[in-house]
């Protein structure tokens, strides 16, 4: 996959339309966009696990993870959640309404690197927001990966992110998709009920040496998540994981996200190897 493109002046948000725009759940939104020059929207590429920065003028402006997938250009997608000023203020744009992206920032998942061997990918909450990208690039590509897993945990059936569209992929014979919810108060949810980690079982028979793992999920999910792959035997530099910082230029200027000293999250990270992470204290 080529090196990303960006849209411009990395200084200077681009002129973007709000396309189309749903609720996946009550606090999070699904936000389509594109930019106004149509020549920038086709050519703009980017590694899945990238983020964007999207500005509001007189507002502001964050960094949001990119949920579309760099194999069907023209649009952007993101899953934003609704917790701030800003994100509210991204909440009130109509479809047809102009707001200012830049980007695409950050360090993506090694897709070179992964491609030949087998993918496992495990979500949970707004985790599934930039794995979703890489999980779509992998379906698009699917002559380049070998067997696909996605295990995907959430508190409640409601709380799921993209539940149709994954309920739908459990249909493909591709991919072995599993579910997962904390707890059912409805009684209705027709799969697994309990922590993502109960779905490992399905994972019995894969190779280690030729199997990636990639996590993002709520901070607590991480130590359980990874003692589980640890014990398949899988090299730490093959379980990727993305650990989000406050975020705050997206060029390594401000020192917002600084890690340790020395690590700036949005140059070296969002994604980062668990043998990274080893050597870096306080990024889990």
């Amino acid at each position: 996959m080529k090196a990303e493109t960006q849209l411009q002046n990395p200084y200077e948000p681009e002129p973007m339309r709000l396309i189309r725009r749903y609720p996946l759940n009550e606090d999070v939104h699904f936000f389509q966009v594109r930019a106004v020059d149509m020549e920038k929207a086709l050519s703009l590429n980017y590694l899945p696990g990238q983020f964007m920065m999207i500005s509001i003028n007189g507002i502001g402006e964050a960094p949001f993870s990119i949920s579309s997938t760099p194999s069907r250009p023209g649009l952007l997608e993101f899953g934003i959640r609704k917790v701030g000023n800003m994100t509210n203020r991204i909440f009130q744009l109509k479809e047809n309404g102009i707001f200012g992206v830049r980007g695409p920032y950050g360090n993506g998942f090694p897709i070179e690197k992964i491609k030949g061997n087998d993918l496992v990918i495990i979500m949970g909450g707004l985790g599934a927001v930039p794995l979703r990208s890489l999980l779509l690039y992998a379906l698009d590509n699917r002559d380049q990966f070998g067997k696909i897993y996605l295990l995907h945990g959430a508190r409640t059936p409601d709380e799921m992110l993209f539940r149709n569209e994954f309920f739908n992929m459990m249909k493909r014979d591709d991919l072995f998709c599993h579910l997962t919810v904390d707890q059912d108060d409805t009684g209705q949810w027709p799969f697994e009920t309990g922590v993502v980690t109960r779905l490992f079982g399905k994972l019995a028979h894969i190779d280690p040496k030729n199997t990636y793992f990639a996590v993002c999920g709520p901070p607590v999910m991480y130590k359980f998540v990874v003692a589980e792959i640890l014990k398949l035997n899988v090299p730490k530099h093959q379980i990727l994981m993305t650990l989000e910082r406050r975020m705050k230029c997206g060029v390594g200027k401000c020192g917002h996200c600084i890690i340790g000293g020395y690590i700036y999250t949005c140059l070296e990270g969002p994604v980062f190897s668990y043998w990274d992470v080893l050597h870096m204290k306080g990024l889990i």
